[in-house]
């Protein structure tokens, strides 16, 4: 991984990085005094803040605010590009978020990543980086992201759910693992997950579906290792959840 100590030091706006993850490399919690923003060109990370567990597959960004503590790991070998984003070129920065990236903003992305961190705001790179810094502002949020609860009770049955999304345990056993009565859990788990359980479980499944495709695994070998009963339902959920089938993420 290069150094990135520069980067957030440049004078100029947007500076952005090349990064070649091999499998397996997870880079520990940390934060930058950069907005940041994580494309994968190829490969699929997974990046975990507080306050969210994100998956990025190819051809999405995560966008991280200046200060936000996260740690990304990369399952299968990752091609990543990286912008780090002077903060105060957004007034209302969102909160963490994967987002969609266009065939136009991936231009833009691989273009800027080339600059280095010394080119000409007043030249023809600095009209291509305030393109760049819009068009990163229309992209849409991509759902791959589960919300992390708060309370250390909620966050231990949450954790054991990302160590192992195939668990089925109902909410009985979950709750107990809390230490919480049944009504209490549901209730306190959608009041700080913003969602029931079961969605949120089905969400993690998704997601660590699509981190395992890019380790080459067969979507049928999927289905069953993400806890789904057959790969048919695995699929609807699938296809259902994001718009396209499994396949479309698949490794050839």
């Amino acid at each position: 991984m290069q150094h990135t100590g520069s980067f957030e030091r440049c004078a100029v706006p947007v500076c952005g990085l090349t990064d070649e993850y091999p499998a397996g490399f997870v880079d520990p919690v940390h934060a930058h005094d950069r907005i940041q923003v994580l494309y994968a060109c190829s490969g699929v990370m997974s990046v975990v803040t507080p306050t969210t567990s994100f998956v990025v597959p190819p051809q999405r960004a995560v966008w991280l605010p200046a200060g936000m503590l996260h740690e990304v790991s990369c399952r299968g070998a990752v091609s990543l590009r990286t912008l780090y984003i002077d903060p105060a070129r957004y007034a209302q920065a969102p909160e963490c978020r994967v987002i969609e990236v266009s065939d136009f903003l991936r231009a833009l992305i691989l273009k800027v990543v080339s600059f280095g961190d010394d080119y000409d705001m007043h030249g023809r790179a600095g009209r291509i980086v305030e393109v760049l810094l819009d068009e990163i502002a229309t992209m849409p949020i991509a759902p791959y992201g589960a919300t992390m609860p708060a309370d250390p009770r909620l966050l231990r049955v949450c954790s054991a759910i990302l160590a192992n999304p195939a668990d089925n345990r109902d909410v009985d056993d979950l709750a107990r693992i809390a230490g919480m009565a049944r009504r209490t859990f549901t209730r306190a788990f959608k009041r700080e997950t913003g969602m029931g359980l079961a969605v949120w479980r089905q969400q993690v499944r998704l997601m660590e579906a699509l981190s395992l495709m890019a380790t080459g695994r067969p979507v049928t070998t999927i289905a069953f290792d993400v806890g789904y009963d057959s790969p048919s339902a695995f699929t609807a959920m699938f296809r259902r959840a994001y718009g396209v089938p499994p396949t479309l993420y698949a490794l050839p």
